[in-house]
């Protein structure tokens, strides 16, 4: 079967963030013949107005989400919820709601947090929202990691033995999954 290709899109903007590091880690972890692509224009993106056509930073959004056999969310967790930022993404994303690229699209969502709870609140909202584009999203393995600044170096390395034991259960269980969901 054809390798996957994914698409990791990161909640939170800063550069030096554990959500970010986690990311990549995710992508150096998945299976042999699948690719993790991030995208990195979150920032671009103006608030969403449905007044206004696709802005060139949408679109180019759309067509990443588009052309992915699955994406990646790293979900930061802020005020117990998702920061506005991807909120504002998934906005732009789900309309119109017919010809979403998201529809249908296979998701997988990770997280890291300072805190003990992971991401799990703001996950928990993630996968609501995706009820609204019939995204489904990966159930299990749950990819929640407490105390990040623990499992992360001062480069944001992951060094936690633990943690990419379980990356690598998360990788395979994503791959299989956009499998089961992939047309053809």
């Amino acid at each position: 079967m054809a390798g996957v290709s994914l698409l990791g899109i990161c909640g939170s903007v800063r550069k030096s963030s554990h959500n970010r590091a986690l990311l990549a880690a995710v992508g150096e972890m998945l299976p042999a013949g699948t690719q993790l692509t991030m995208y990195e224009g979150l920032d671009k993106l103006p608030i969403f107005n449905s007044d206004l056509l696709d802005p060139t930073a949408v679109t180019e959004l759309k067509a990443a989400v588009a052309n992915a056999d699955g994406v990646v969310f790293a979900v930061p967790e802020y005020n117990y919820s998702i920061p506005g930022g991807l909120k504002n993404a998934l906005d732009w994303l789900s309309r119109p709601p017919a010809t979403s690229p998201m529809r249908g699209k296979p998701i997988g969502l990770v997280g890291a947090a300072s805190g003990m709870s992971g991401t799990i609140r703001a996950q928990t909202h993630m996968r609501q929202m995706m009820v609204f584009s019939d995204s489904p999203t990966l159930g299990q393995p749950e990819v929640l990691i407490p105390r990040a600044q623990d499992r992360f170096d001062a480069n944001l390395t992951l060094t936690d033995e633990s943690t990419r034991q379980l990356l690598v259960r998360f990788g395979a269980a994503m791959v299989e999954f956009v499998r089961r969901y992939r047309p053809g």
